[in-house]
């Protein structure tokens, strides 16, 4: 119960009066509960929210399209060299975000995408593609050989066995993959600060512009309001994919 104490203070400060709210009052209940906060974080974070939900939807559904394809291939339609390009594949998890940032940066500007909310997708896809192959490889290796050998005895080319016999049974890894992006999406400020502009910034750039605006008085109840709203659709996710989470990690461990 420890974890929820910071919670408890969020919820109880951002329904206090502009006025009212101070860290001397933290513990306390509000004496007449307001949404002035909640009123002015929405002002002040609703651009930064609708970019939010254009980066990391978009970006999660192509990265989880991406990766599933990839996993089929690498697993059930092999090839020559497919352990080489897995591997490829891998390395890109470990390459931290710093490393790429000026060349990537670079690319984006030749490809006159850079400050735009296209280029941050783009940005996030790329990054997102090896976690997302590593999921749905795993995943995939559970199916049997046999379902995918006798589509191709019965003629069934790459793209039909998939969407016929592997994308139906590829709930669970979608639900990781697509909560994983979308987590990692919405909360990402690095790649959304160097890449992007005032136009394209989503929620936690304009979240960070909240808490550091230089007022002369800290609006503390607009600050744990601000917390609270740009904390809700990860949440929110997670309840409604989060029982399909642990099932689509253990599956893809069980022969991973």
């Amino acid at each position: 119960m420890v974890f929820l104490m910071p919670v408890y203070v969020l919820v109880v400060t951002s329904f206090k009066s502009l006025s009212e709210a101070d860290p001397s009052t933290a513990w306390s209940l509000p004496q007449a509960w307001s949404t002035e906060g909640w009123q002015a974080a929405w002002t002040a974070l609703k651009p930064g929210l609708a970019n939010s939900f254009k980066i990391a939807v978009t970006g999660s559904l192509i990265s989880a399209v991406l990766g599933s394809l990839n996993g089929f291939v690498l697993s059930k339609w092999r090839f020559p060299g497919a352990d080489a390009v897995f591997t490829l594949f891998l390395f890109g998890m470990f390459i931290p975000y710093q490393a790429v940032m000026i060349p990537l940066a670079g690319l984006l500007t030749r490809m006159e995408l850079v400050g735009s909310i296209s280029g941050l997708v783009l940005a996030h896809v790329v990054y997102g593609i090896p976690i997302c192959t590593l999921i749905f490889r795993n995943y995939y290796v559970t199916i049997p050989d046999e379902l995918i050998e006798a589509a191709r005895v019965d003629g069934a080319g790459m793209l039909r066995t998939y969407r016929s016999i592997v994308f139906p049974v590829s709930g669970p890894a979608f639900a990781v993959t697509l909560i994983w992006q979308f987590t990692s999406l919405w909360n990402d400020f690095l790649f959304a600060v160097f890449l992007g502009a005032p136009k394209s910034w989503p929620v936690t750039v304009m979240l960070n512009n909240t808490a550091g605006s230089g007022a002369v008085a800290v609006q503390y109840s607009q600050q744990m309001a601000s917390a609270l709203l740009a904390s809700l659709p990860t949440l929110v996710v997670y309840l409604l994919l989060g029982r399909f989470f642990m099932r689509g990690l253990l599956a893809g461990a069980l022969k991973g």
